[in-house]
């Protein structure tokens, strides 16, 4: 399956570049011009773009508000210091997942020690 991603505006730079390097289609908000747009918002484009939303924000993890059945994935990524080094630590064990666990449709929430699945 090919994967496509869009970070948040609370992340580094960096973490586009690792998300590409893996060889995935990956955008920003940034890039987009969404900086400061409201969740809501930045969910509905990532919805119709078919991208899976990597964030720190963690409103994202609330399945009321973001039920993960109706969203392309969401990586919420909870480290214990947010430097790009940690970050982006996580994020490669992450990526490391998607051979075994499914995104679509799909709640991940990942720190230094894992991920935990929620959805579908």
């Amino acid at each position: 399956m090919t994967y496509r991603f869009k970070t948040d505006e609370n992340l580094p730079e960096e973490t586009a570049v690792l998300i590409r390097s893996f060889g995935f289609d990956c955008e920003t908000v940034r890039e987009e011009g969404l900086a400061g747009a409201v969740d809501p918002d930045i969910a509905a484009r990532c919805r119709v773009e078919r991208r899976s939303l990597v964030t720190l924000d963690l409103d994202f993890a609330d399945i009321r508000a973001y039920p993960p059945e109706t969203t392309p994935g969401i990586i919420v990524l909870r480290p214990a210091r947010q430097t790009p080094t940690v970050i982006n630590s996580i994020l490669t064990s992450a990526l490391g997942l998607l051979g075994s666990e499914k995104l679509d449709q799909r709640l991940w929430v990942c720190d230094e020690t894992g991920c935990r699945v929620r959805g579908g």
